[in-house]
């Protein structure tokens, strides 16, 4: 019988069984080798802090207002990093075999029914270890971010936190040409980031990230920021750290109100823009060329030619059956793990 990871209530997760999905026209079925467990928008969800929880969401306005939460407990199948084997393809399906490999977004269950022309589902490049399938997903929302920036050669872009997203932004800020200041608050991420060439800054150095890197850059401030982080005090480091007329582009889930974030202060005075960057949308400057497809494919193929790494980053793969340690750990413990990938049975 076919499993599905559940989030039952806030801080509960388990897995549970699940019924088994026919296959319609234009589809496949995908058995699960891994997946990997976002620290951002899954523990939101795990926490009980993320949005729809509380409130609904208009996708004709584009507005959140009061009234019937988006989601209510329990919730099963959240999840965007998937790698695993087809099984099964429909009759009018080309081009996808079963035994191929593929990455894509089906939540975190044992077996997955996705569309073949999904855009975010790709057959992993020949020679590929599968696991690194898994950052697909993140590889593209990364990709996003550092497109948003506008990084170039000659120039300095700052990636605010140093998780799993931070480190691959940093790496692709460095494949840009631009030269990367990596911020954190944990040692063991930065001394990852300066491997991959970053300048590290302590995020937690006397007055701040902002003033030691306007200190690197002779007082004028890097060109570029981004934050993925999920503080809001970063963010404000973001904003005093580029130069005046800079760009800041805000990546991370953040949550609840805006508590550290000061737009009085040097947003207002250095008029800095601060733009969004959202796995949903790439850049308008861009999108005539750009589009998720090409996210995805983009940054595999830069795995498949070991520009950027992705095997550091894995800290944890871990039996799905054990779930709950999973996010126990993610939850209570985020200092000791980076990217958390769950093992579904079969896997290689």
């Amino acid at each position: 019988m076919p499993t599905v990871v559940q989030f039952t209530e806030p801080r509960r997760v388990e897995l549970v069984d699940a019924d088994a999905v026919e296959l319609p026209p234009g589809h496949l079925r995908v058995r699960t080798w891994y997946s990997g467990i976002s620290t951002g928008t899954e523990l939101t969800a795990y926490r009980g802090s993320n949005p729809y929880f509380g409130k609904s969401w208009d996708p004709e306005r584009h507005l959140f207002s009061t009234g019937t939460p988006l989601f209510a407990y329990p919730v099963q199948g959240w999840g965007y990093s998937e790698v695993g084997e087809v099984t099964e393809v429909a009759p009018d399906v080309s081009g996808v075999r079963p035994g191929d490999v593929v990455a894509g977004i089906w939540g975190h269950r044992s077996e997955g029914v996705i569309p073949a022309d999904a855009p975010h589902r790709r057959t992993l490049p020949a020679g590929m270890e599968p696991l690194n399938g898994v950052f697909a997903r993140p590889g593209a929302i990364a990709l996003n971010a550092v497109l948003a920036a506008d990084a170039r050669i000659g120039e300095s872009v700052v990636v605010f936190g140093q998780g799993v997203m931070g480190l691959l932004a940093t790496q692709l800020v460095r494949r840009s040409g631009a030269h990367a200041f990596a911020v954190d608050t944990l040692g063991t991420r930065l001394e990852l980031a300066t491997r991959y060439g970053a300048t590290a800054i302590d995020a937690a150095v006397t007055g701040g990230a902002g003033q030691v890197i306007r200190e690197h850059t002779h007082g004028l401030g890097a060109d570029s920021a981004i934050e993925l982080s999920g503080s809001y005090a970063a963010l404000h480091e973001a904003i005093r750290s580029v130069v005046v007329d800079g760009k800041v582009v805000a990546a991370s889930f953040y949550q609840g109100e805006g508590q550290g974030l000061r737009l009085g202060e040097e947003f207002h005075h250095n008029r800095i823009q601060i733009v969004a960057s959202q796995i949903s949308g790439v850049p308008l400057a861009i999108g005539r060329r750009w589009d998720q497809r090409r996210l995805v494919g983009t940054f595999l193929e830069e795995v498949a030619s070991d520009q950027v790494d992705v095997g550091g980053l894995v800290s944890h793969v871990m039996d799905a059956a054990d779930v709950t340690g999973a996010f126990d750990l993610l939850d209570r413990r985020p200092q000791e793990a980076l990217q958390v990938v769950l093992r579904f049975p079969g896997a290689p």
